[in-house]
């Protein structure tokens, strides 16, 4: 699989990770049938990109960027349209977790 493929698997599958995450919270305990049934979905699908960025890319590396996309994904989200607290030491981090991605996807080159 050509890299630049397998980067956008991983890319869609971050994204997906943060729309699951939403979908969980708004689930109410998994009591909300309509959806629980989006975050089944949508932790299959997100899974299931994974893998198949697995397939031309190393699993620590991939594994530590999908889980960062979908963390800091989920703080800009909630930020942003959701009225989570903010303060500078939450972007801060946030920049953290994005500069520890870009360093592990250029040695990942």
């Amino acid at each position: 699989m050509a890299k630049a493929a397998a980067w956008s698997l991983l890319l869609a599958a971050g994204l997906v990770e943060i729309g699951m995450a939403y979908a969980i919270k708004w689930s109410d305990g998994w009591s909300r049938p309509f959806p629980s049934m989006l975050a089944l979905l949508a932790a299959l699908a997100s899974i299931g990109l994974l893998a198949l960025a697995l397939r031309g890319l190393p699993l620590g590396i991939a594994y530590a960027i999908w889980t960062g996309i979908g963390a800091v994904g989920v703080s800009l989200v909630g930020m942003l349209f959701f009225a989570e607290p903010f303060s500078l030491a939450r972007p801060s981090c946030i920049v953290l977790i994005v500069a520890g991605s870009a360093g592990l996807k250029a040695l990942a080159s």
